[in-house]
């Protein structure tokens, strides 16, 4: 049996699902606005879509509900243009209990290592573990599109985790591939959309840049 990067298991089976006569539910782990354009774009008339923003991780509130509203605005814009009725489904904001169970164990890693991999593994768990409660077919996140994010990394720590969850697909991407990349950022700039300048994490912003 021939060995398929992820994007080339992405490819093949969005040809498959295009022959399907019903679209499989997905339900798409999401952080913003920026980085759900293209996933929604690319996707929307393959799959009956809900956007799951469940992102404890975000420091502070106010850039929290700061992205949960530029996602909102953007969806409800996205429903108009394309005659779509996607929902976002949003999990209650607890960041300091977040911070508590997991980010202070993680305070002296470096950027871009384990701390990192357990917030995109804690996410997507929860992700899975809704899907898997209210019956989607597939499963997904949106941060395998972000320059900052490894893709590989990111299905990695899914494939491992979808183990829990066989009642699931989960759909593995490259989301930067296809141009998708460049598709969020020309998005961005035509709508004005609020584009963050770091991930989320208290420990990749710098304290004195913000009211807290």
């Amino acid at each position: 049996m021939r060995k398929l990067t992820d994007h080339q298991w992405e490819i093949e089976k969005l040809d498959e699902l295009r022959k399907l006569s019903v679209k499989p539910r997905l339900l798409m782990q999401s952080c913003c606005a920026v980085c759900n354009s293209w996933p929604l774009e690319y996707l929307y008339d393959i799959f009956e879509i809900t956007v799951y923003y469940n992102n404890s991780n975000i420091y502070p509130e106010s850039e929290y509900h700061l992205r949960l509203n530029e996602l909102k605005t953007y969806v409800d814009a996205f429903n108009q243009l394309k005659n779509t009725s996607i929902d976002i489904i949003v999990e209650p904001y607890d960041y300091d209990q977040y911070k508590i169970d997991f980010l202070s164990k993680r305070s002296m890693d470096k950027e871009g290592s384990n701390r990192c991999g357990m917030c995109y593994a804690l996410r997507i768990n929860q992700a899975l573990a809704y899907a898997n409660k209210y019956g989607y077919d597939y499963c997904t996140t949106v941060m395998t599109i972000s320059r900052q994010k490894n893709a590989d990394k990111i299905n990695g720590i899914a494939r491992r985790l979808a183990n829990a969850y066989p009642n699931v697909n989960y759909f593995y991407s490259n989301f930067k591939k296809n141009k998708g990349i460049d598709f969020s950022v020309i998005t961005a700039k035509r709508l004005g959309i609020y584009k963050q300048e770091y991930c989320g994490c208290e420990y990749s912003v710098h304290k004195k840049d913000f009211d807290v």
